[in-house]
């Protein structure tokens, strides 16, 4: 079922929110504190476990997306031009309102404004997941027009995390990435199709990128530019294709819901409605709820109005808006951008917030909201 991923992901961070609301908390946030260590000499990574999650499996799962917008871009869906305007007007509208909603709530709070891309990104696989839970319904054009949006909204997203969540740069490790970057340009030139040489540069680059302050999780992209779309030797072959069809499980059914398990785990002991209202969970909920569907909405109606772009085929307005609400699901990539933003910042004791509150709460009314909405306007058969 391609809605499996997605249900799986839920079921994970349900069990979260149980586990850190009962009587076994403390061995829910033991686990997540697991010192884990790998030593080679005076090289050293020490970590929490759940930071291990965050910095390297989730380094994995943005490997598959650089291989996905890759192998889109070239072979795909992106690589006609027609299928290609929409959605990416339709990311710029859903990144840039989301953020000027957020920025509404807290311009005057300059450590709250750290969190500003939170609300900017949609998680592809719970909103895809949602999508096909109405089955057969579904026109193809449209599920292409949100996988589509969601991969430029990654784009944006892994372009923000490089520009504006990389702190104390080490000029060493980065020459040492540079280098790794210039191997595997080599190793891409000649035409090498065996993939053991790429993730052997990539596992040295992901170590040197993870010293160097940009954070660990771009170097999976970097790779995944270098794998090869085809092998010289035999064109019927595609190296980045088999790959991806490998990951796919891995990353759908284990790096994403243990990812969803030791982040999403919020405590509601002592939470008050007032804590919802504090203006980052408030901006971020809004964000993703609010700003998300106008500003996807509102582009892709102005660029069909002006026959720029066209209507999905088989779509209504109707359906085009309800995937613009269902894309204020930004579950993953949100938890992991927030997880980044408030990383080194002291807030007054008085001051306290959860910012996962906000995410969980416009993620889940999105996807609630944006499923009616599909449920009503969609065509009763397929």
């Amino acid at each position: 079922m391609e809605s499996a991923g997605g249900i799986v992901l839920m079921g994970a961070a349900v069990l979260a929110m149980i586990a850190a609301n009962s009587p076994a908390a403390h061995l829910y946030a033991y686990f997540l504190e697991t010192p884990v260590e790998v030593r080679v000499g005076a090289l050293q990574i020490a970590k929490p476990l759940f930071l291990w999650v965050n910095d390297g499996l989730m380094a994995i799962f943005f490997f598959l997306v650089g291989l996905e917008l890759k192998r889109e871009f070239l072979e795909g869906e992106l690589s006609r031009p027609a299928n290609v305007l929409l959605p990416a007007v339709g990311a710029v509208g859903g990144m840039a309102a989301p953020v000027a909603v957020f920025v509404w709530f807290n311009s005057g709070n300059p450590q709250a404004m750290q969190g500003w891309a939170i609300p900017a990104a949609t998680d592809i696989a719970f909103a895809l997941g949602i999508l096909m839970l109405l089955g057969s319904r579904v026109p193809v054009a449209l599920k292409i027009f949100l996988v589509s949006l969601a991969i430029f909204d990654d784009l944006g997203a892994i372009i923000i995390i490089a520009i504006f969540y990389s702190t104390d740069l080490s000029t060493a490790a980065l020459i040492i990435s540079a280098i790794c970057l210039a191997i595997l340009g080599v190793l891409s030139w000649r035409g090498v199709s065996t993939i053991s040489p790429y993730i052997l540069v990539g596992t040295i680059m992901w170590i040197a990128v993870l010293k160097s302050g940009v954070h660990a999780t771009l170097a999976g992209v970097a790779l995944a530019a270098f794998i090869p779309m085809r092998d010289l030797n035999d064109k019927a072959h595609s190296p980045l294709r088999e790959l991806e069809h490998d990951l796919h499980s891995v990353v759908a059914f284990a790096v994403l819901p243990l990812f969803a398990f030791v982040n999403a785990g919020i405590s509601l002991e002592g939470v008050s409605f007032s804590d919802l209202l504090h203006t980052v969970p408030l901006g971020i909920a809004a964000g993703l709820f609010a700003g998300k569907q106008i500003g996807i909405f509102l582009l892709c109606f102005l660029a069909i109005k002006t026959g720029v772009a066209r209507l999905p085929e088989g779509a209504n307005w109707g359906s085009l808006y309800g995937i613009s609400v269902l894309c204020g699901v930004g579950f993953t990539m949100s938890l992991f951008v927030g997880s980044l933003a408030f990383e080194n910042v002291a807030f007054d004791p008085a001051d306290i917030f959860d910012e996962r509150l906000g995410i969980i709460l416009g993620s889940l009314l999105s996807g609630v909201v944006g499923y009616i909405v599909l449920h009503v306007t969609l065509p009763k058969s397929a």
